[in-house]
């Protein structure tokens, strides 16, 4: 089962319960966070894939970490659970995948808008505005840079993409002028 699939089958499970307990948004950001620290960590990454180490050691290690970080209960019950199941690796996924379904039954759609520097936030209040009446859906914004662009936005929503970056705008213009 690749990794995706995995991270869809433990996130609808923890979004149950999370659900359940009216603690959506905290658990989304607890495993993202968890997830990323996860994923950052060699040390932690090493002790989960190290056959040397017991897991009795690796549990009450996490433990230790989990009740550090100072997350939730069902988070830390969810994280210990899936590290019991030998999938910590799949954590970042799991986070990714559960975010993306609270996020659909919240009725929320993603919106990645990328720019060659950053935008003012009157920019991006009316870019969010735009697209909510587009979509009909509470839109999220994920603001990122590139400076590749030259000038311009890109916006992804979903599966489509809006291009008004100079980088593609010139990118037409040379293939336009090949063809001619």
């Amino acid at each position: 089962m690749s990794i995706g699939a995995l991270g869809k089958r433990y996130a609808r499970a923890i979004l149950e319960l999370a659900s359940e307990a009216d603690q959506l948004e905290l658990v989304g950001r607890e495993l993202s966070e968890f997830g990323a620290l996860y994923a950052g960590s060699s040390e932690l990454q090493a002790l989960f894939a190290s056959p040397s180490v017991t897991a009795p050691v690796r549990k009450a290690v996490l433990a230790d970490v989990l009740q550090s970080a100072g997350v939730s209960e069902l988070t830390r019950k969810s994280i210990l659970y899936v590290a019991d199941s030998g999938r910590l690796a799949a954590l970042p996924a799991i986070a990714r995948s559960y975010n993306e379904l609270a996020e659909q039954t919240s009725g929320v759609v993603r919106a990645e808008v990328t720019s060659a520097a950053p935008l003012s936030d009157t920019y991006y209040a009316q870019l969010q505005k735009m697209l909510e009446q587009v979509t009909g859906h509470r839109v999220s914004l994920d603001k990122k840079t590139d400076p590749g662009l030259i000038a311009g936005v890109v916006t992804r929503v979903g599966d489509k993409v809006f291009d008004g970056s100079i980088r593609t705008r010139l990118a037409d213009l040379k293939d336009s002028l090949r063809g001619a």
